[in-house]
């Protein structure tokens, strides 16, 4: 019987099983399924030697990006270039790694902004996720992005800009965040919303895609959206990099109504 699974740690509130179960109900898998599974960077290698090929790919999340990139014998340009893979797909070679994170913020920004042409961008954060988002504006032609962190992360970015395209700035909580918020056509926000709390009303001054979903609105989203403007969820970017993922795993077109359907309810429910 076909498998595929998420690996990662902390998992069981992972709401990938419901996306990808949704997509094989919906085009007729029947012999399909989906799971999780606890697996740290440190434990990822031994679990792919043992696990049977009944699997056809696994969606990785974190900590074992990196060592997802590492391990697979062959990688996508796109999860070469990030550093870190959240796809791998089984081959007659071995495991293919991709990053369709990208493919995620690209889905959350196009919900987000339309087609509407933007200059300026603000990404809150400097971890895993704000290098797929850099991808994704880069995609856009937004050129101007500034990182908000509570370090400077600079050393770690920079390569990735230069070969993006970008103008990277760098700020950090002391600077004036309210004008950061401002100056930007848009907000991307990849920390966790309780890491914002005492931030909100200075930068909740343009569109918000936050990466948190639940519970949600998260804070930031909350007061933006108060403010007048557009948010969009991490539930929007989960459901577009699962898309690319259910279509590798099976060589099937995601049935991305059925599968935000069911997402949208599993989140309705948690949420009562």
């Amino acid at each position: 019987m076909p498998r595929a699974a998420v690996l990662g740690s902390p998992i069981a509130h992972s709401l990938s099983p419901i996306l990808h179960n949704a997509g094989y109900a919906a085009v007729g898998l029947k012999e399909w399924s989906y799971t999780r599974f606890e697996v740290t960077a440190d434990t990822l290698v031994p679990f792919l030697e043992e696990c049977g090929p009944e699997y056809r790919g696994f969606s990785v999340t974190m900590p074992g990006k990196f060592a997802a990139l590492e391990v697979a014998e062959e990688r996508s340009d796109r999860a070469q270039l990030i550093g870190s893979a959240n796809t791998l797909v089984r081959t007659e070679h071995g495991w293919r790694a991709d990053n369709t994170d990208t493919e995620g913020v690209r889905g959350a920004l196009q919900e987000l902004i339309g087609l509407r042409p933007v200059s300026q961008a603000l990404i809150i954060g400097a971890g895993g996720t704000s290098r797929p988002a850099l991808w994704a504006l880069a995609e856009r032609g937004i050129d101007q992005v500034t990182i908000l962190n509570r370090s400077n992360r600079q050393a770690e970015l920079q390569p990735l800009a230069e070969r993006l395209g970008l103008n990277l700035q760098y700020a950090t909580f002391d600077d004036d965040l309210e004008d950061l918020s401002r100056s930007a056509d848009l907000i991307i926000s990849t920390v966790p919303s309780a890491a914002l709390e005492d931030y909100r009303f200075q930068l909740a001054h343009a569109p918000v895609l936050d990466v948190i979903y639940h519970p949600w609105p998260t804070t930031l989203a909350a007061c933006a959206a108060a403010n007048g403007y557009f948010t969009v969820g991490g539930h929007v970017m989960l459901a577009h990099q699962a898309f690319s993922q259910f279509e590798q795993f099976t060589g099937l077109t995601a049935p991305r109504e059925e599968m935000v359907a069911a997402l949208q309810e599993e989140l309705r429910l948690r949420n009562l």
